[in-house]
């Protein structure tokens, strides 16, 4: 009796898991160009296949869809993998008041970030990452666009910064009394109390720890854009990091700074404004990549000198705009890799396609600019066998554009066509 029961059970869910393998969604994608990895030629004419969430075969030419299949004819676009923008806010827009740290709620953080988070994927990107948020309002995106219930890129995200006490990061511009209703907890003095804040960032759910590891421009802190954290605090940090299997992403601009930052095997600087030669050549030894953001800096040239920002932040903004973008060619002349990011959140979101123009401005080719948004970026997140290609096995984001990007990155700047973990975008 108990062997016929089992059997009976046994039936039953091999009968369901045929079902379910007979539901799987399928999805073929014509189109007249197919760039599958930004170092390899553009392909001509191509059937790609999805199942479910995942890229399950290409093939040049046009070949029959299966029967049931939903059929996505791109005439004589270009398909390309999805983008990856490695530093964006979601859940803040360009102008935003600092005095609303005060007033506004985290949950409307939550709020704003589910209506950039699909603006976003509309530019393109499927995958970024979250460099800086309240404590858990880029955590619920993450598990909202996961799960479908909000329209959004893959986030991977840092949550609240580490910071010195007064940094750029921690709560600034208030009365004293003030800033300890706001604290988050994320400022650390020492070796010992910065490891202990790696692991609180850790155990609340960050993907990557950010760190502020100088002076930031748009904060209220007056202290200038160098080195904030320590020798010894940057060391803690990157060691206690990477015993977690957590990598590192340290805001940087004063040269001092990065420099102490990447010794410490911090794996990416972002912004690095003021990096020189010296400074660069002790990122390459430790493998550390550059992330420029220079779209940043157009967001707030845009916006200087008409009483959006205090005097605090328009001294800082001057510093550091005669050296935006230097350090992209000093980079890739010493062989420091060097990924897409934009800071979106400092200018209007679905503006990051223009990064793609100022890292060629400052001197990569188009192909290296779309590598630094696919392979390159893909790399330092450590899935580099999961996204940034088009390829069997690989998660089925893709994204579609008229022209030839790898001619002309201003292409990416209107992008007709995504798909995201194997959903299309409305």
């Amino acid at each position: 009796m108990q062997k016929s029961g089992l059997a009976a059970v046994a039936s039953v869910t091999l009968a369901l898991l045929g079902a379910a393998s007979a539901e799987a969604r399928t999805t073929v994608i014509y189109a007249a160009r197919v760039i599958t990895d930004a170092d390899k030629p553009v392909q001509g004419p191509a059937t790609v296949i999805v199942t479910d969430d995942r890229i399950t075969s290409i093939a040049p030419g046009r070949s029959e869809a299966p029967a049931g299949a939903e059929v996505v004819d791109l005439g004589d676009k270009t398909l390309l993998p999805g983008l990856i923008d490695l530093h964006v806010h979601l859940t803040g827009d360009p102008g935003d008041d600092y005095r609303a740290a005060a007033v506004d709620p985290d949950e409307w953080g939550v709020v704003v970030g589910a209506k950039n988070a699909a603006i976003t994927l509309r530019a393109g990107f499927t995958t970024v990452r979250e460099a800086g948020s309240a404590q858990y309002t880029a955590y619920s995106l993450r598990r909202g666009t996961a799960n479908g219930f909000i329209e959004g890129p893959r986030i991977i995200a840092a949550g609240p910064p580490l910071s010195i006490i007064g940094g750029h990061g921690d709560v600034t511009g208030f009365r004293e009394d003030v800033h300890a209703v706001l604290d988050q907890g994320y400022t650390c003095t020492g070796p010992l109390e910065c490891a202990e804040k790696v692991r609180k960032a850790s155990r609340a759910g960050a993907d990557v720890i950010k760190i502020t590891a100088t002076g930031g421009v748009l904060s209220q802190q007056g202290r200038g854009l160098e080195g904030h954290f320590t020798s010894p605090e940057l060391q803690s940090i990157a060691d206690t990091a990477h015993s977690l299997g957590l990598k590192v992403m340290a805001h940087a601009h004063g040269a001092g700074g990065i420099k102490a930052a990447a010794a410490a095997g911090i794996n990416s600087i972002e912004h690095g404004t003021f990096a020189d030669d010296e400074t660069l050549k002790v990122m390459k030894a430790k493998g550390t990549y550059l992330v420029p953001t220079l779209m940043a800096f157009e967001g707030i040239r845009e916006r200087l000198g008409k009483g959006i920002y205090t005097p605090t932040v328009e001294e800082k903004v001057r510093m550091t705009l005669n050296d935006v973008g230097k350090a992209v060619g000093r980079a890739k002349a010493l062989g420091v890799p060097v990924a897409f990011g934009t800071d979106a959140g400092v200018f209007e979101h679905g503006r990051n396609g223009s990064e793609f123009a100022l890292l060629v401005k400052y001197g990569l080719t188009p192909r290296e600019a779309l590598a630094s948004a696919t392979t390159v970026a893909a790399k330092l997140l450590s899935m580099e066998n999961e996204i940034g290609r088009i390829a069997p096995g690989m998660s089925a984001d893709l994204i579609a554009v008229s022209g030839d990007p790898l001619t002309d990155v201003h292409m990416l700047e209107k992008v007709d066509w995504v798909m995201a973990r194997g959903r299309i975008a409305d």
